[in-house]
Order: structure tokens, then sequence, then C-alpha cells
């Protein structure tokens, strides 16, 4: 609100208001995509009805158990991170028990998509890299191109390296032909593929070309309708801005009524409006895309948020306080002005109450900031106490090392071979790791001294696990004090303990199985014991 009006306000009553309260909306797309935003909660429940239709028809006898998960992976896949990594993980398992290579490799493909938009590029590279895809029936194998595709041009945007991203761009066109190859030049998914190659080629005339034909001469489920009209702003940003900004609105439109919570549209338009000076649109929009990507999950796309995040809210706080300083400035002017008396004191009470909002919102960030903190207090902590604890153990075994080497040595000089064998017998490996794993345990509950007694509340008083009289820990225990202290891969902790990776994951599988937490709640709360300060 600037001063010349607030001055006009002062002086005439009706022109005053009009200019407080007025908020223009020219644009008549946005108008739609706000009803759509308002919208959101009823489009969400109804992909969750289609999912639980689709778990009831999967209790079915006579359902293909695969048919009906393939179902509900694909309304999970661009919905729920976690939910549609399990349902790809069921769908291997299900190919597996059907002894189907077809099925093992398509539910792959499923578990590659999924990874890759959740940004896993190195883990979406190793599952696709076990498919043979010239075995594979041609859709599939268009599928599977598309992907490893997808994955290299993503990985191309993701490290922005001079060097390496011109690799993952050369793999991705390879990618991309061998699918384009397998396609009729005349379906949606051929321009689309043909589209996304050119802008990587920055060929954007063919590449527009492709993608208002794929509109225009195609009936497109909101899905494929967002990444075309998405990509087709990219193009036009360069000549027709206002294009440009209608096709990412339309955009964001289809993501929000197909449920789509990984993606870039609401993003990409909260960045846009910042930059034409609206903020409190992109303020909204930048907080639709924030609350996208913590709902799916996409590592790489809280990134991409976190970038934008705090330069919008800034000056969206910026504006609250600018906002709040010039009522209070123009106080008394209004005060003489007896018949607008109640009109202004509730602006100032709506602006109060958004400062107050906006104060609450950063105390959130804060609380997620001392939380960070704890963790890297304790990550320090721990790498503290472990490496004095190696260095400690390493020099004793040297010095025991020497010990032995200068013994036997004087055996070999002095011929005394039964004094050697005797050494040498008198070697209990038992004992050294025994008096290892003692000491882990000792300077692990020297970290966490409260880690057995929380271990065991999480557990029946018959099911909880108490170490022998002389022993500090027990194997249980320790294969989660391995884990709190972020070991997590199955083998290591195998190696550490001198156990098979069977044995670890049975271990595991049995204190969860037990355990009155569902197995990711007990994981987090492992993670959650604190060690001393």
């Amino acid at each position: 609100m600037s001063t010349r009006v607030l001055l006009l306000f002062g002086l005439s009553l009706g022109l005053g208001l009009n200019c407080a309260f007025a908020q223009s909306k020219p644009n008549s797309l946005l108008n739609q995509l706000n009803e759509v935003v308002a919208n959101q909660g009823n489009y969400v429940k109804a992909k969750q009805q289609r999912i639980d239709q689709y778990k009831v028809e999967q209790q079915s006898k006579s359902a293909d158990p695969f048919t009906t998960s393939l179902k509900i992976y694909d309304e999970y896949k661009s919905f729920i991170y976690d939910s549609a990594f399990n349902y790809a993980r069921h769908l291997q398992a299900i190919a597996h028990k059907q002894h189907d290579p077809f099925k093992i490799a398509y539910s792959k493909i499923k578990l590659g998509f999924v990874l890759v938009s959740s940004g896993l590029f190195k883990e979406t590279l190793d599952t696709l890299y076990t498919i043979r895809s010239a075995a594979l029936p041609d859709s599939i194998r268009a599928e599977f191109y598309y992907l490893m595709a997808r994955t290299h041009y993503d990985l191309c945007d993701f490290d922005a390296d001079d060097f390496y991203s011109v690799q993952y761009t050369t793999l991705g066109h390879t990618y991309i032909d061998s699918a384009m190859a397998l396609l009729s030049p005349q379906s949606s998914q051929y321009l689309l593929m043909s589209g996304l190659k050119n802008v990587r080629q920055h060929n954007m005339k063919k590449a527009q070309s492709d993608f208002e034909k794929m509109i225009g001469d195609f009936h497109l489920s909101d899905t494929d309708y967002a990444v075309a009209a998405s990509t087709l702003s990219f193009i036009y940003k360069f000549g027709e801005p206002e294009r440009s900004k209608a096709m990412l609105i339309r955009a964001a439109m289809a993501d929000i009524r197909s449920c789509t919570k990984e993606t870039l549209a609401t993003l990409n338009l909260a960045d846009m409006l910042y930059k034409e000076g609206d903020v409190e649109d992109a303020y909204t929009y930048v907080k639709i895309a924030l609350d996208d990507a913590n709902f799916y999950g996409a590592r790489h796309r809280k990134i991409q948020v976190a970038a934008v995040f705090p330069i919008i809210e800034g000056q969206q706080l910026t504006m609250v306080e600018s906002r709040r300083k010039m009522l209070l400035l123009y106080s008394s002017v209004i005060t003489v002005l007896s018949l607008i008396t109640i009109a202004f004191a509730v602006i100032i009470y709506k602006q109060f109450k958004n400062l107050r909002e906006a104060k609450r919102i950063i105390s959130d960030a804060n609380d997620t900031l001392t939380e960070t903190n704890h963790q890297l207090s304790d990550a320090n902590k721990i790498k503290e106490e472990y490496i004095w604890y190696y260095f400690n153990t390493t020099a004793d075994y040297i010095n025991k090392l020497d010990t032995l080497k200068k013994s036997m040595d004087m055996k070999l000089m002095t011929k005394k071979m039964e004094d050697l064998r005797f050494t040498v017998d008198s070697i209990n490996i038992k004992k050294e790791r025994d008096d290892l794993y003692h000491n882990f345990d000792k300077v692990f509950l020297k970290l966490f001294p409260d880690f057995v007694t929380i271990f065991n509340s999480f557990f029946k008083e018959e099911d909880k696990v108490h170490p022998k009289e002389d022993h500090l820990l027990n194997t249980e225990l320790r294969i989660f004090a391995l884990i709190r202290m972020g070991i997590h891969d199955h083998e290591k902790i195998a190696k550490i303990l001198d156990y098979s990776v069977a044995t670890i994951y049975t271990y595991k599988t049995r204190i969860r199985s037990k355990s009155l937490l569902p197995n990711e709640e007990f994981d987090r709360q492992i993670m959650n014991i604190r060690a001393i300060g």
C-alpha cells in the first residue's frame, strides 16, 4: 500500500476504503488455480477411495495379485514415495513367486521409477542395470529405455557439472532414441520423448511443435498434460512470458487434480510470480510446493524447494512487517476519522494475526534446526569417543604384536620350537574378540548410558533383552547399538560382529517382531536415543 494511497484514504473515506481492501485478480487462470487448490482435499480423498477399492479387490481369491498390486502402485507412484516403494517391492516378490521373467523385469522398472522420482539416482541405475532389456516385449522395453533416459537427464540437472553433465546428456539421448524407435511416431508418448530430447538439444522450435501437437491432437491424462504444459512453459519463457505463465498455471492445476506430489510446476510458478513482484501468491504456491515435496518424500525436490522458500518467505515477512509499520504510522490520521476507526482496528488485528502466523512458521523452522543440531552433536560425540577408542585399541594391539614378534624372534634364534608353538597356542582369539566387544560396549554405554533401559521400554516385560551378568551388552543390543551409531548396512554389521549377513537379518527381524512399535517407528525411536551432554 503506497503513501499516496494512504493520504488519499485519510482525505476521502470512500476512496480510502476502496484502496485498502480491493485486491484485484486480473488473471482468471490464477483464480481457477486457486479454486483447484481449494478443492485439493477432494482430489486426495477420491484417490484414497480408489486405493481402498483396489485393496479390497486385492483380497479377492479370483483377482490376479500382480495386476491388483500394479493398480495400487500406479496410484501411489507420484503420490507417496514410501507406499509406492513398498508396492514396487511387493510386485517384485509376486513376480519372483510366479517365476515370470517379464514381470520380474517390469517390477524392477516400476521400482526404478519410484527411486528416480525420489532422487535416488545411484539406486535407480543399480536396479535398472540388472534388467536384460533385449528379451523384453517392445512396450516394456520402450518404458525401460525412457526411464534410463530420464534418469540420466535428471542426473545431468542435479549434478550441473560441465564434465559429467555432457556424458549424462549423451547417454540420455541414446536411451531416448532407443525408446522412440519402439513407438509409433503418431503416438503421444513418441511426441513426449521427441519434445524432451529436442529441449535438451536446444531445438526449441521443434520441441514446441512436438508438445503443442501432443496437447492439441490427444486427449491426455492430467499427468501427461502436466508434463507437456510444464515443458511448453519453459519453451515459451524465452519469448512469450504470458503464454509461459499460462501454461505453468495449467500444469499446476493438472498436477493438483491428479494428486501428483512429485512435481515442480507449483515451485516454478511461485518463482515466476515472485520475480513479477506478486509475493503473496508466490508465498502461497511455494508453501504448496514444500508441502508436496514433504508429502511425497522426494529428497532432491526438498532441496530445490529449500533453495527458493527462504527467499520468498523472507520477502513475505518483510511485507507483513512493512504493512504493520505503515498502519501504525498512519494510525493518528485514521483515529481522527471516527467513522473508520473500527475498520482500521480490524485491519491491524489481521496484520498482527498474519505476523503471529509468520512467527509460528519461523518457530517451527527453528525447532527443526534445533533437532538437526542435536543430531550433529550426537554424531560429534560418537566420532570423538570412537576415534579415541580406535587409536587406543590399535595402539594396544600394535604393542601386543611387537611383544609377540620379539618373543618369537628370540625363540627362533634359540631354536626353541616347542616354546614357539606354546607362544602361538597361547594366542586366544576368542578372548581378544570378547575384549574388543567389551571395550566397544564400554565406550558405547559411556555415550548412551540409558540405551538398554530405553531399548527395553519398547517391549513387553517378557520380551525385554537383558545381557548376562558379566556382559555389558549382548548380540541383539550390540546390533542396534551399531545402528544407533549410524551403521545400517547388514554386511558391515555382520563383519564387525563376526556373523553372517543372514544371522544379522534374523536377529533384527526377531527383535522388531516382538516390539510394541511398528518397524519404521521402532527404527526411528532407536535413532532418537540421545547421547549424554
